[in-house]
């Protein structure tokens, strides 16, 4: 036989709730507390309450005529159903079966009650006499249960039989060999009943640390949502002011959707793209508020693809070397916050976008090569100048080459920050026509503006000015080792800022135009006008010529270089000697 466990490990705290308290007093099922602090309890029933009801119930779900019913109707049922199971050849257990009339009921109970008073009678009976048997001393009287029990007979009933033995017996059993005695249980060892004590205590502080520890958990939890929800609606409220879009977010799958469903959307989204953007493009432009995990970035961008506009110029100069240089505004951003994940995000897509335009533009360009791939554009847009733009890795900084140049790293980033206006530039075209303000004369049926032609626009006509000023500075370097006083101005862009931008409306086209102008001796001047890409015209003092390539104008520049200094030396020797008849007089 298994050993008893001790009181310590049979300790069990019950997860049921509790129905009475520590004074044994059934406790209320609390309904509602009131602003006052007043407990409202559900109240009692009666059980004579209760009891009508079901008795009400019955009568309305059965009728009232449930206990009017015929007897004979139940009987001829009976004995009908009897019949039938007596008649079949196989006999079958559940259709013999038939239902007790209340008569019946009664009927049998009439005589099922004596027979069970007689059966207590005889029990209590032989109860009694156990105990007396058990009460008598052994010691003093050992042949007295010897013939009371020989007195016991099955052939009389066992009360005629027990009266005879209690007269017989009554004389010989005293009076002290009937009282009862209490036995107590000993005392345990003080130790063991000690670390007894300390097992239940332990048992019962280690589950209300359990429990505590429930609790403590559960806390913690609704602690966390409650930052959670604070942090949530701290950022939502932050994004509008700094004026990002908000949009409502769609409903989860498997929402109710037909008629008469609650469509309200119960979040939101975060909209950084630009209002005039291809579809595609305001895809990849939405983010979404965290709300899980806490630390995770609270600003969720799915369709981020962290990828970098660079524009670069490679230049061939003297010998075949090459100098290089990139923009320097392809530069990570340091996302501390919401607001600079959103701006760099924003930069990302729009940059894709501009890629996006420059490689459908690339293969329609009349005046220069290029050659597209996935990632990176290369056009041969001037002489010996390649320009490249390419889709990198933001979080990849590539190291400045040795070869580059802080020139070309500024006309790079001037292309970069053009690339931006010339973009806003067709999506403000774009929303003019879709809102349908343009005027007569604009409503014919034009293409949208480019985006590419004018950059390489702009780099031809910026080696133009170069190749110009190569020229031009050639001779006045060669007049100033021979003496000859000269001076020499060149400005390749003549617009102001304001009329820069003002070209850079829907309608308008961006044109560059500048002037040289060259003074040779203090007495003759040249003066040039170039515009974009490669025109330029020479104002001399007789006429104006168009000059259509760079040999015209070192024949004009020589020409007229040679024809200045004649003239000088025609005024000089005119000073030193007398002219007659071409001869000169000592």
């Amino acid at each position: 036989m298994a050993e008893e466990q001790p009181e310590w490990k049979r300790l069990k705290l019950s997860v049921e709730r509790p129905y009475k308290d520590d004074q044994g007093h059934p406790i209320p099922v609390l309904l509602d507390i009131t602003p006052e602090g007043q407990h409202i309890y559900e109240p009692r029933k009666d059980l004579t309450t209760t009891i009508g009801e079901k008795l009400h119930r019955i009568f309305l779900e059965r009728g009232h005529n449930f206990f009017e019913k015929r007897v004979d109707d139940r009987k001829q049922e009976s004995v009908s159903a009897t019949q039938v199971a007596e008649s079949s050849d196989v006999p079958d257990d559940s259709g013999s079966a038939k239902i007790m009339t209340p008569e019946e009921l009664f009927q049998l109970r009439i005589e099922l009650i004596p027979q069970l008073h007689i059966a207590l009678g005889e029990m209590s009976q032989a109860k009694d006499l156990l105990s007396v048997l058990l009460a008598a001393d052994s010691a003093s009287q050992p042949s007295s249960s010897q013939p009371l029990l020989s007195q016991l007979s099955l052939s009389q009933p066992l009360s005629q039989t027990l009266s005879q033995a209690s007269q017989q017996s009554q004389p010989d059993l005293p009076a002290a060999n009937l009282t009862s005695t209490t036995v107590a249980k000993p005392p345990p060892v003080q130790s063991v009943h000690a670390f007894n004590t300390q097992l239940t205590i332990g048992g019962k502080d280690k589950a209300l640390r359990h429990a505590a520890g429930l609790f403590k958990s559960a806390a913690q939890g609704m602690e966390k949502s409650r930052l959670q929800s604070e942090k949530y609606w701290i950022d939502a409220l932050k994004i509008r002011r700094n004026n990002w879009g908000l949009i409502p977010a769609p409903l989860p799958p498997g929402s109710a959707t037909g008629k008469g469903a609650d469509r309200t959307s119960k979040d939101f989204l975060v909209s950084f793209g630009l209002e005039e953007s291809p579809i595609v493009f305001k895809r990849r432009a939405i983010g979404r508020m965290s709300t899980i995990d806490s630390e995770s970035p609270s600003l969720r961008l799915p369709s981020r693809q962290h990828m970098r506009l660079q524009v670069s110029l490679v230049q061939t100069v003297t010998q075949g070397r090459r100098i290089s240089g990139r923009s320097s505004c392809a530069t990570a951003l340091e996302e501390v916050d919401t607001q600079t994940t959103l701006k760099a995000a924003q930069t990302e897509v729009v940059e894709q976008e501009i890629f996006s335009i420059l490689v459908r533009e690339a293969s329609t360009l009349p005046t220069a090569s290029a050659r597209v791939s996935e990632r990176l554009i290369a056009i041969e847009a001037a002489h010996a100048t390649e320009l490249r733009f390419e889709l990198v890795d933001s979080d990849l900084v590539p190291p400045h080459a040795g070869d580059s140049t802080e020139e070309l790293q500024a006309t790079c980033d001037l292309i970069y920050s053009s690339l931006h206006l010339l973009l806003l530039r067709s999506h403000s075209h774009a929303k003019s026509l879709r809102l349908g303000q343009t005027t007569a004369a604009a409503a014919q049926p034009t293409g949208s503006p480019l985006t590419l032609q004018p950059i390489i626009d702009m780099l031809q006509y910026r080696g133009f000015c170069q190749r110009i000023q190569t020229e031009i500075q050639r001779v006045v370097v060669a007049l100033s080792n021979a003496g000859v006083a000269t001076k020499f101005y060149f400005n390749a862009v003549g617009e102001e800022g304001e009329e820069l931008i003002t070209q850079l409306l829907p309608r308008s086209q961006l044109r560059l135009s500048g002037e040289c102008l060259l003074r040779i001796d203090n007495r003759r001047s040249l003066r040039f006008t170039f515009s974009s890409p490669s025109t330029l015209t020479a104002h001399l003092s007789q006429a104006t010529l168009p000059i259509t390539h760079i040999p015209q104008l070192v024949q004009l520049l020589g020409d007229e270089v040679t024809a200045c200094l004649l003239e000088r030396i025609c005024e000089v020797g005119g000073g030193l000697c007398e002219y007659v008849h071409g001869t000169c007089e000592r």
